[in-house]
């Protein structure tokens, strides 16, 4: 099989052309006061992160609006850390490699907001306290170096109508539990105990006791 390869930044030029001016001159050093709002708003975002060596990984991260970000300045901001799989892929790869790109999504909205920066692994600040769900302050934090912040357009939300629930046909992939031991044959727990496992329980270990 052969393909036609890109090579250099000239060829994607000629390929899709210049940016407008409104796309070359959007990215900003320092959040506005809308940013700000945005980011009260937002209850997930995604995480990009690569080590040392440039292998990437991009993690979700999820909590209820307002207690997922922590502004802690116009240039500085803080991401609540949760309990999870414990793998901590991202994070690790921070302490390889501190740059991070983030994308925060509000639902609904098409647009998003981006902030690119240098991360750090916080274990605990004052700030902390203004982080807690039901009770429960994050493990960590990431706290970010805003280096970059701008508004993504609508476009990729447009063409995948992400937010249509007339499009959506969940059922039409196996659930997590066949997933899990179809890829996975040689976890011990059978079908049905993994289905027990991610049923409603599943979401008592959102915010666990200490």
């Amino acid at each position: 099989m052969t393909w036609t390869t890109v090579r250099d930044a000239d060829q994607l030029t000629a390929m899709f052309g210049e940016p407008s001016f409104r796309a070359a001159n959007k990215d900003r050093r320092t959040l506005h006061p809308l940013d700000v709002h945005w980011l009260a708003a937002s209850p997930f975002c995604l995480m990009g992160t690569s080590d040392a060596s440039g292998r990437c990984d991009v993690s979700p991260k999820g909590d209820p609006p307002g207690s997922l970000v922590h502004v802690i300045d116009e240039a500085t901001i803080a991401l609540a850390e949760r309990p999870g799989n414990r793998r901590m892929d991202g994070c690790r790869n921070i302490l390889e490699n501190p740059f991070v790109g983030l994308n925060f999504f509000v639902p609904g909205r098409g647009d998003t907001l981006r902030i690119n920066g240098r991360a750090s692994l916080v274990t605990d600040a004052p700030f902390f306290d203004e982080l807690q769900v039901k009770g429960h302050r994050p493990i960590m934090c990431l706290v970010v170096d805003i280096e970059q912040v701008f508004h993504h357009c609508a476009k990729a939300f447009m063409r995948s109508k992400l937010w249509q629930p007339d499009t959506w046909d969940a059922d039409s992939i196996p659930d997590v539990a066949s997933l899990t031991k179809a890829l996975i044959p040689q976890a011990p727990e059978t079908v049905e105990e993994l289905r027990e496992y991610y049923g409603p329980a599943y979401a008592e270990q959102l915010y666990p006791e200490k």
